[in-house]
C-alpha cells in the first residue's frame, strides 16, 4: 500500500471501472472546427438507490455523454459545436445535466449554459435549454483578461426539488436562475449583487436555504466569498495567496462545510451559524501541492474532500489526493486516492473547475478521473469505495 494511503486505511476501495476510451489528439484551436480526438470531463452521481451514473466528453464528437449501468446516452446532440463540463443530479429516476456549449453568440468569447433533463433515469433526454442565452462567453471564470477557466458554473437540487444553477461570465457577471417544476421551465436570470468578476461558483441548499460560494479575478489576493440567499457575502479565511475553487455542502445538522485552494493548499472551515460565520481555514491536504477540490458530506456527516495533485508539475496534475472526517470536519486524514493516477495527466483540458466526487445513501462513494497522454491515448474511469464503521 502507497504510504500516503496508510492513514486512510478506514476506506475500503473496490476497484475501478473504465468508462470510455479515445486518442490522445489535440491540435491547434480553431473554435469549433478544432481538430480534437479524446475523452475527457468526467462527473458523477449517486441516487438514492445508490446507482452512479457519470457524464463525459467524447472530444470528436463534440457531444455530453451520459452512463447508467453500462449504457451510453448522449446528452446534447449538437455535433457542430464543442460541449464541455457537464454537472449532473441523479434522483429519483430524475437526471438533470447542466453543460457549457462552446456557442459563438457574437461577444469576444465563446459559450452558453446548456441543461437537460430525463425523467426515465437516463434513457432520454430532453431537448437542451439555453439558460444563458447571451454573447458575454458564459462558463468562463475569468482570473484576468488573458488568463480563465471553463467550468465557472454549478448545479444542485434541493430536498424539495428545486433546481438550482448559477454561471459566470468572461466580463465577471455572476448569474443565478431556478426550477420548480423538475426544469422543465426555469425563472428569469438573477444577477447576483456585487460579485463582478466572480469566478467559480459553487452552491448548496438546505431546508429552503440556498448558499452561493464564489472567488473573483483581476485580484492576486483574491478571498472566497459565501452569500446566504444572495445578501451580502462573507469573506472567509483572508489572505495574501489566491483563493480558488470553493466547494459547499450542507450537512444534515444544518453546518455548512467549505473547501478552496489557496496557493497549491487544500483549505477547509465550516460554519455552525448558516454562513454568517465561519472557522479559521484548515490545510487539510497531504504533501501539499493541491487544486480545485471536491466536496460532499454523508448522511452520518462525514466530510469528504478530493483533490487535484500537482506534485510532479506545476500546472499538469496527475492523481487525486483524498481527506475524510469522520468526526463533522473537526479533524480530517489524508492520503492519495489509489489508482487515480493514468497513464497521462489528469484531463480536464478545458478546466478543472468540476465535481469528480459523489456519495451514496449507505456510506459508499464513487470518484472519476480522466488522462491524457498526447497523441497516444486518452480514458475516462470510476473508482469507487467505502467507509468502514468505526
Amino acid at each position: 500500500m502507497d504510504p500516503a494511503t496508510l492513514a486512510l486505511a478506514a476506506l475500503v476501495w473496490h476497484g475501478s471501472m473504465e468508462i470510455a476510451t479515445g486518442r490522445g489528439e489535440r491540435g491547434p484551436w480553431q473554435q469549433n472546427e478544432s481538430r480534437y480526438d479524446y475523452v475527457d470531463d468526467p462527473t458523477v452521481a449517486i441516487d438514492e438507490r445508490g446507482n452512479v451514473a457519470i457524464a463525459w466528453v467524447d472530444q470528436k464528437r463534440k457531444d455530453v455523454f451520459f452512463g447508467k449501468q453500462g449504457e451510453a446516452v448522449n446528452v446534447s446532440r449538437s455535433p457542430q459545436t464543442l460541449s464541455w463540463l457537464p454537472r449532473i443530479v441523479s434522483r429519483g429516476g430524475n437526471v438533470f445535466v447542466l453543460w457549457q456549449e462552446i456557442i459563438f453568440s457574437g461577444g469576444s468569447h465563446g459559450g452558453e449554459m446548456l441543461f437537460a433533463r430525463s425523467s426515465n433515469g437516463g434513457r432520454t433526454f430532453s431537448e437542451p435549454q439555453n439558460l444563458s442565452d447571451s454573447v458575454a462567453g458564459d462558463g468562463k471564470g475569468r482570473i484576468d483578461k488573458d488568463y480563465w477557466h471553463n467550468g465557472s458554473f454549478d448545479l444542485v437540487v434541493g430536498a424539495d426539488g428545486m433546481i438550482h444553477t448559477a454561471w459566470t461570465e468572461y466580463e465577471g457577471a455572476l448569474w443565478y436562475r431556478r426550477s420548480a417544476d423538475g426544469g422543465k421551465t426555469f425563472s428569469a436570470k438573477t444577477r447576483v449583487p456585487d460579485a463582478k468578476p466572480a469566478r467559480a461558483p459553487s452552491l448548496a441548499a438546505h431546508r429552503g436555504t440556498v448558499y452561493l460560494a464564489w472567488t473573483v479575478g483581476d485580484d492576486r489576493a483574491a478571498d472566497i466569498r459565501v452569500s446566504r440567499d444572495f445578501g451580502a457575502p462573507v469573506i472567509v479565511g483572508k489572505s495574501k495567496g489566491y483563493s480558488d475553487a470553493p466547494k459547499l455542502a450542507v450537512d444534515a445538522r444544518g453546518t455548512v462545510h467549505l473547501v478552496y485552494s489557496d496557493e497549491r493548499r487544500i483549505l477547509y472551515s465550516r460554519s455552525k451559524d448558516g454562513a454568517r460565520s465561519f472557522e479559521q481555514p484548515r490545510d487539510i491536504s497531504d504533501r501539499g501541492a493541491g487544486g480545485f477540490p471536491a466536496l460532499d458530506v454523508d448522511a452520518n456527516g462525514n466530510v469528504y474532500v478530493i483533490w487535484e495533485r500537482f506534485t510532479e508539475h506545476a500546472f499538469l496534475a496527475r492523481g487525486l489526493g483524498i481527506a475524510v472526517s469522520t468526526d463533522g470536519g473537526a479533524t480530517f486524514k489524508a492520503g492519495a486516492v489509489p489508482g487515480a493516477a493514468g497513464d497521462g495527466w489528469n484531463g480536464s483540458l478545458q478546466g478543472l473547475l468540476m465535481r469528480k466526487l459523489a456519495l451514496g445513501p449507505d456510506g459508499t462513494f464513487a470518484i472519476v478521473n480522466s488522462s491524457f497522454k498526447e497523441n497516444e491515448r486518452s480514458r475516462v474511469w470510476l473508482m469507487r469505495g467505502q467507509l468502514q464503521p468505526q
